[in-house]
């Protein structure tokens, strides 16, 4: 069957391409390497951009009804143990970007898109199928799987992760870039959550080489608990299951009002953080990458699933636009790509220059923040809070036309 396009990996950003594709009368099938359809890990953060694209996909009031709705962002000093600023999250902010600021657990979400998924008739899901190279010719590209077999389709998006074979095949760049910044997770119930920081804010405390974030999540039944170390950690590991102690070794300079935050958490899991450097090209003939697979970015932005979403809906309003044809997959790409580009680069800075600085450059960074009013952060953020992911649309097709 070539009518339909291949999509490898399940995630996210896998079944939002799906459901942006069923919008627009568009087979798909999907071919996730795991035996179950779910998401690792725990919360993550919904900017505005996020509610565009649900809209935009069709779940936004399935993606409403999970979300929790903060009231702040705040960025607090982890060795002064106060507040540097805090960017409001009220009507003024919604109406400036057109939609809330949320926090929500990453299988819920997951799980919007799952059902939504399961729900269409356009859409197939197919399970223990790892896609692990390509091949095309023609108007037809053959998704190779482990094991051998071979499925046709009309495109193929590699939406297959920051390890994925359709990008190792498609530009042979390697392994990710380590960071060496580890990050440890866990979700506590709310009730371990120490009182005096049970606030309704994605809150970061900001110290030397190490940060730690904490929001509500599911309904304000947990805590959503991640914290950070630049330890120059020199190979990627993820999910390793750690000891307190391990955690606490990078924040005994930390103010006790901070470092309470690890002492309340359990089961804590690891992972060294990863990124590439910005690429101009993730198009091959008829096969594309997409979220992780494309442009892998630090979590500092908050925008990994975000950029995913984005690019779904970007590559669903080409094939709207252009069919199925051989130059739609470059027009989304020249849509996306200095757009991810920025959110890139930018996380790196915002987590070396913001979060991890130390002496004379940690108190400048205090007093310029604490400066700025609502409005002067809502301009700072405006770049990527304002997007709707299709800003890049109209000038292209000015261009071809």
């Amino acid at each position: 069957m070539a009518d339909r396009v291949l999509i490898a990996g399940g995630g996210i950003g896998g079944l939002a391409t799906a459901l942006g594709l069923a919008q627009k009368g568009v087979r798909s099938l999907v071919l996730e390497k795991a035996a179950q359809l779910g998401e690792i890990g725990a919360g993550i953060q919904l900017g505005p951009n996020a509610f565009h694209a649900f809209d935009y996909l069709g779940v936004g009031d399935a993606a409403r009804k999970m979300a929790v709705y903060v009231d702040s962002l705040r960025l607090m000093d982890a060795i002064e143990g106060r507040e540097i600023t805090r960017i409001p999250l009220d009507d003024a902010f919604r109406a400036r970007f057109g939609n809330p600021y949320a926090v929500v657990h990453r299988g819920d979400l997951h799980g919007v898109f799952l059902q939504a998924c399961r729900d269409h008739d356009l859409i197939e899901l197919r399970t223990s199928a790892a896609v692990a190279e390509y091949d095309q010719a023609g108007d037809k590209v053959t998704a190779i799987l482990a094991d051998g077999e071979r499925i046709d389709g009309t495109l193929l998006i590699g939406a297959d992760g920051l390890w994925s074979n359709i990008r190792k095949q498609m530009l042979g760049d390697g392994a990710p870039r380590v960071s060496g910044h580890t990050t440890y997770r866990s979700v506590i119930s709310v009730d371990d959550m120490p009182e005096d920081l049970r606030w309704n804010a994605a809150t970061l405390w900001a110290g030397p080489k190490c940060h730690i974030v904490h929001y509500p999540l599911q309904g304000w039944k947990s805590f959503n608990l991640v914290v950070t170390y630049h330890n120059d950690a020199p190979e990627p590991v993820a999910g390793k299951p750690v000891t307190h102690d391990e955690v606490r070794r990078g924040f005994e300079h930390v103010a006790p009002v901070a470092r309470q935050v690890i002492d309340k958490g359990k089961d804590w899991k690891l992972w060294v953080l990863c990124d590439r450097d910005p690429v101009m090209t993730w198009v091959d003939g008829r096969v594309a990458l997409l979220g992780d697979a494309a442009h892998p970015m630090l979590q500092y932005f908050a925008q990994g699933a975000c950029m995913a979403m984005e690019d779904a809906v970007a590559l669903a309003h080409c094939v709207e636009k252009g069919g199925l044809g051989n130059d739609v997959l470059t027009r989304y790409q020249d849509m996306r790509r200095l757009r991810t580009a920025r959110v890139q680069l930018q996380s790196r800075e915002i987590g070396q220059h913001v979060y991890h600085p130390a002496g004379a450059h940690a108190e400048l960074r205090n007093a310029v923040m604490r400066a700025r009013g609502p409005e002067e952060w809502y301009d700072q953020i405006d770049w990527l809070y304002g997007s709707t992911g299709l800003e890049g649309a109209v000038s292209y097709e000015t261009r071809q036309h």
